[in-house]
């Protein structure tokens, strides 16, 4: 008997799609089953056979990317392994800084992320040098998967201060237009137009999904942010969509504030905030200015989805490239992602164990890394995650 499975509304949006295969079934039998709690009978498998559990293995598509995600992947597989969690990763080195990226290779990355439909990434450095392509790999990733929604839930560490405390909000990116739409030319010498792109059905998509994410989480204020005052068509249009998707939620509070005052709000009274819905480039900046409320880059996990794929990668992306090979980088963002991973996969118990870990070793205080404002290298503090992957979790 040969179990693997995923429940798709362990994800906000789409679900993991792992296949359950029982030998010996015709196909309505296994239909049946699946529609079924994964509990097994004895006369199923044989009177040997062990209560159903997550012990069978979930492929998972691994790109580390450049900068120091190389490090935090071997920091993940580290703790997979010492915690005999049932994931094999697929692992692909696509880097455009590195000299290891080609058609080919983003193919070979999109079939295996089509099959396993879960994927966990790091930051792919994107270059600024012109060299005859626009679009970067990491554009072409989301474009082909069509990963339009990024979720990234900031939250305040326990045991770790910052100047604003308990903090728990939830930035929901559209990040397959806007800016990002890598359509630029010279239409004379010196001129260079840029073209944001918003559409209707993109801008209904994401503000339909930021309303059902709050629905599902319990959330109670949906926030659009924009710039329509200035930008009177392309993010008045995505206002409009917004407000448009707002009447079929009566239950939750929709609210819109202009991108530069929602910095400032931020920055002031984060509290007020719940669940914030904008397009790509605010989004991005929006993403890093509130990772930094709660202890910066290394700390926020964050994902991304379409309706069938799922892809876990830190909340602030950033590939901190000085830090490369000095044993410094902070792998908690990465390790919470991959804890997200497991609950999208209904690895739920492995899950929790991870992210306890985790946030147990952080509110003990006794290995920091250097951003947290400690001495502690990348090892030790993978090193006090495993050791305390076994404890359970502590009020």
């Amino acid at each position: 008997c040969s179990i693997n499975y995923a429940n798709p509304d362990s994800a906000p949006y789409g679900g993991a799609s792992v296949s359950l295969f029982i030998h010996g079934l015709s196909s309505p039998q296994w239909q049946q089953l699946a529609s079924r709690p994964l509990t097994l009978s004895a006369s199923l498998c044989g009177p040997e056979a062990p209560p159903a559990r997550a012990d069978a293995t979930f492929k998972v598509t691994m790109v580390p990317g450049d900068g120091v995600g190389p490090e935090l992947m071997t920091a993940v597989k580290e703790v997979f392994k010492s915690g005999d969690i049932p994931v094999e990763f697929e692992e692909f080195h696509l880097s455009e800084v590195q000299n290891m990226a080609s058609e080919e290779k983003l193919e070979q990355v999109l079939t295996s992320m089509k099959n396993n439909k879960v994927a966990i990434k790091g930051k792919i450095h994107t270059p600024m040098e012109f060299k005859g392509e626009l679009a970067s790999y990491e554009m072409k990733l989301r474009r082909k998967l069509d990963l339009f929604a990024n979720v990234v839930h900031v939250n305040s560490l326990p045991g770790y201060s910052t100047r604003h405390n308990n903090l728990d909000l939830v930035i929901i990116r559209e990040q397959t237009e806007g800016e990002y739409s890598a359509l630029e030319h010279e239409s004379v010498t010196g001129v260079i137009e840029s073209l944001k792109i918003i559409t209707r059905k993109k801008s209904r998509r994401i503000a339909k999904f930021a309303f059902d994410y709050a629905t599902k989480k319990g959330r109670s204020k949906v926030t659009a942010v924009h710039k329509a005052n200035i930008m009177k068509l392309g993010d008045g249009l995505f206002l409009q969509s917004c407000a448009e998707v707002a009447q079929l939620y009566p239950k939750i509070k929709y609210e819109n504030i202009i991108i530069d005052n929602c910095c400032m709000q931020l920055v002031q009274n984060p509290y007020q905030f719940d669940v914030l819905v904008m397009p790509n480039l605010y989004g991005n900046i929006i993403d890093n200015l509130a990772a930094g409320l709660v202890g910066g880059a290394g700390v926020v996990p964050g994902e991304s989805y379409s309706a069938e794929y799922a892809v876990f990668e830190t909340g602030a992306r950033h590939p901190f490239a000085q830090a490369v090979g000095r044993n410094i980088a902070n792998p908690t963002a990465m390790l919470l992602s991959a804890a997200n991973m497991l609950r999208h996969l209904n690895l739920e118990y492995h899950s929790q164990m991870v992210s306890d870990a985790v946030k147990r070793v952080i509110k003990q205080g006794k290995v920091r890394t250097r951003d947290l404002g400690g001495y502690s290298t990348t090892g030790d503090f993978v090193h006090a995650v495993v050791e305390n992957l076994r404890h359970r979790p502590v009020s």
